[in-house]
C-alpha cells in the first residue's frame, strides 16, 4: 500500500488484511491531496467520487484549532425507521450527528473543516449490534449458541460491526479528512465493562467471555487504538510489520484482559499536542484497578498522567476521560453513596444490594472511585493554580446520555476550568430515562443524594459546579475552538430537516 510516495506492506488477522502507512516529515500549516494506491491501483477516493478530496492538513502555529466531541454512536441506515426517533419507533436510533457534521463539511472551505476529532467512548454497541450485523450473525451463527445475536461474539463478528459503522460513504470520508483520537467505554466491548472486581468475577464464568473480550480487544486495537499512536509508538509494538498478526495480537489481547481486575491492563491511554492544545486520553475503562482500594486507572500511569499534564506549555488542556468527573451535586452524592455500601459499610448482605445497584444504575464514574477522584481534583486544582497554569482545562467526557457544560470551581485558579459533557452522538435516551435523569439534577434530587450520602458517613467531596448548558438529551456534538488564549464550546443537535435529511440546530454556546 501507498500514500504519497511512502509504502507499507499489508498484515493479515484472522484472514483480514490490512496496512498502516507511516508518513512523517511534513511541513507545519500544510494542506497535501492523497490517494491511497494498492498494487500500484487506486482505491481511495473511489473512482466516480464526488466528494471532496482527501488531504492530509498539519496545524500551523498559532493557528485556530477545532476539535468535534462526540460519544456514543450507535450504528444504523440513515433513513426511516432508524433515523426516526425512539418514541416514534423501536427501531429508531435518531439523526445521526457525525453523518450530520460530515454533510454539513462538504461545500466548507477545507481550512473551517475540523481540525481534530475526539470520539470518547462507545464508537460502536458490541451489546446491542446494529440492524445488519445482526442480520448477518442470525444467519451465520451456529444454532448451538446460547448468546443472543445482540451481542458479538467473535473477531469476525466485531469486524462486521465496524463495518457498518464506519464504511457509509460520509463517515468513510470525514475519517479520511479529519485526524482522530479515540478511547474506548464500556460498549465497545459490553454494558458495564470492568463495573466492579464480582463483575469480572461473573462474567469470566461465561462460557463465550473468552472469545468476546479477546475479539473486542483485537477490534479495538486494529479499528480504533493504531489511529493513537505515535510512529515511534507503531514502531515499537511491531504487530504490523507481521505478515501474520493473528497469533501475536490475540496473545496480547488474552494477557491485557487478564490482568484486570486486580493491576490495571495495557495502557490504551494516549496524547498528542494539537496547535496550542495538550490533549491527554485517559483511559478509565481497561486500566482499572478494582481490588480493596478501587481506582480508575493504576498508579504508575496515573503518574504518567499527571507527569504529562503538569509539564506541557501548551495554553490549553484537554483531559478526555470517557466517564464524568465532576456531576452535578446529587449525583456525585450518589455514587459516593453506592461505593461506601459495597465498601460494606452496611455489612456484608447489604454490600450484595450495593452491588446490584452499582450495575443498575451504572454508578461508575469518577466519583465511584473516590481515590481516584481526589487525585483528579488535585491535579486540575494543582495545574489551575501554577504559575504557568494553561488559559483554560476542559475535562471532556460523554456516556450518560445526555450533555452539559459546567464550570468547576477552584479556589485561586489562574485557569478557567470546566467539565463538558458531549453524549449520545446517536443512542438518546427513552422519554422515560430523561425524566429520571431531569430529577436527579433538581433541588429534591441534590437533597436525596445528600441524605444517602451522610447515611453512610461519607465526606462532602461534590464540586458544587456550575451548570452553565445544558441538560440536553438529544443526538449532538459539542465543537471546541482555540484561538490564542480564548476557547468557546457549541453545542449542536441533531435533528431531521425538511427534506427529509439530517441538520444541526446550535443550542448553546459559551465562552470558556
Amino acid at each position: 500500500m501507498a500514500v504519497l510516495g511512502h509504502r507499507a506492506h499489508t498484515f493479515t488477522v484472522e484472514g483480514h488484511h490490512y496496512a498502516l502507512v507511516i508518513i512523517e516529515g511534513l511541513e507545519p500549516g500544510t494542506c497535501v491531496p492523497y490517494t491511497v494506491e494498492v498494487d500500484d491501483i487506486v482505491v481511495w477516493p473511489e473512482a466516480g467520487s464526488t466528494l471532496p478530496p482527501c488531504v492530509i492538513r498539519t496545524p500551523a502555529p498559532g493557528a485556530p484549532v477545532t476539535i468535534l466531541a462526540g460519544s456514543c454512536r450507535a450504528a444504523a441506515p440513515h433513513e426511516p425507521p432508524w433515523s426516526l426517533e425512539s418514541a416514534l419507533d423501536p427501531e429508531g436510533r435518531g439523526v445521526d450527528a457525525l453523518w450530520a457534521h460530515a454533510r454539513r463539511m462538504l461545500p466548507l472551505p477545507i481550512d473551517e473543516w475540523p481540525t481534530l476529532l475526539v470520539l470518547g467512548g462507545d464508537q460502536i454497541y458490541a451489546d446491542d449490534s446494529s440492524p445488519f450485523t445482526k442480520e448477518r450473525i442470525e444467519a451465520c451463527r451456529p444454532e448451538s449458541s446460547d448468546l443472543p445475536t445482540e451481542i458479538v461474539a467473535t473477531f469476525e463478528e466485531y469486524c462486521w460491526l465496524y463495518r457498518e459503522a464506519w464504511s457509509p460513504p460520509l463517515e468513510r470520508w470525514l475519517l479520511s479528512v479529519v485526524p482522530s483520537a479515540m478511547i474506548f467505554d464500556d460498549h465497545d466491548m459490553i454494558d458495564d465493562w470492568n463495573i466492579s472486581g464480582s463483575w469480572v468475577r461473573d462474567i469470566r464464568r461465561e462460557p463465550w467471555w473468552d472469545d468476546h473480550v479477546v475479539g473486542g480487544m483485537m477490534s479495538y486495537w486494529i479499528h480504533q487504538h493504531l489511529g493513537n499512536l505515535s510512529p515511534a509508538e507503531l514502531r515499537r509494538q511491531g504487530f504490523a510489520e507481521l505478515d501474520d498478526a493473528t497469533d501475536e495480537l490475540r496473545d496480547w489481547a488474552r494477557r491485557s484482559e487478564s490482568s484486570t481486575p486486580l493491576a490495571g491492563g495495557y495502557r490504551f491511554g494516549h496524547t498528542r499536542r494539537v496547535g496550542d492544545v495538550e490533549v491527554i486520553v485517559i483511559d478509565c475503562r481497561n486500566g482499572r484497578v478494582l481490588d480493596d482500594e478501587r481506582r480508575m486507572v493504576d498508579d504508575d500511569e496515573w503518574a504518567e498522567i499527571v507527569s504529562h499534564a503538569s509539564s506541557t506549555d501548551a495554553a490549553h488542556l484537554l483531559l478526555v476521560t470517557s466517564l464524568p468527573v465532576f456531576l452535578p451535586d446529587g449525583l456525585h452524592d450518589l455514587h459516593v453513596w453506592n461505593e461506601r455500601v459495597c465498601d460494606r459499610k452496611w455489612g456484608r448482605r447489604l454490600a450484595r444490594t450495593g452491588e446490584r445497584i452499582r450495575r443498575g444504575l451504572d454508578l461508575e464514574d469518577w466519583p465511584a472511585f473516590a481515590v481516584s477522584y481526589a487525585a483528579f481534583v488535585d491535579l486540575v486544582s494543582s495545574r489551575a493554580r501554577a504559575d504557568d497554569a494553561p488559559s483554560t482545562i476542559v475535562v471532556l467526557s460523554g456516556d450518560i446520555h445526555f450533555s452539559y457544560a459546567a464550570v468547576v470551581p477552584v479556589a485561586a485558579a489562574r485557569s478557567r476550568v470546566h467539565q463538558l459533557v458531549s453524549s449520545p452522538i446517536r443512542n438518546a435516551l427513552i422519554p422515560h430515562e430523561r425524566g429520571v435523569m431531569r430529577f436527579a439534577l433538581t433541588a429534591a434530587g441534590r437533597r436525596i443524594g445528600g441524605l444517602l450520602r451522610r447515611s453512610v458517613r461519607a465526606p462532602r467531596t461534590a464540586p458544587g459546579i456550575d451548570i452553565e448548558a445544558g441538560p440536553f438529551f438529544a443526538n449532538g456534538m459539542c465543537v471546541l475552538t482555540y484561538r490564542g488564549d480564548k476557547a468557546v464550546a457549541v453545542f449542536e443537535q441533531a435533528v431531521p430537516g425538511d427534506d427529509g435529511s439530517g441538520e444541526l440546530h446550535e443550542v448553546a454556546r459559551l465562552e470558556l
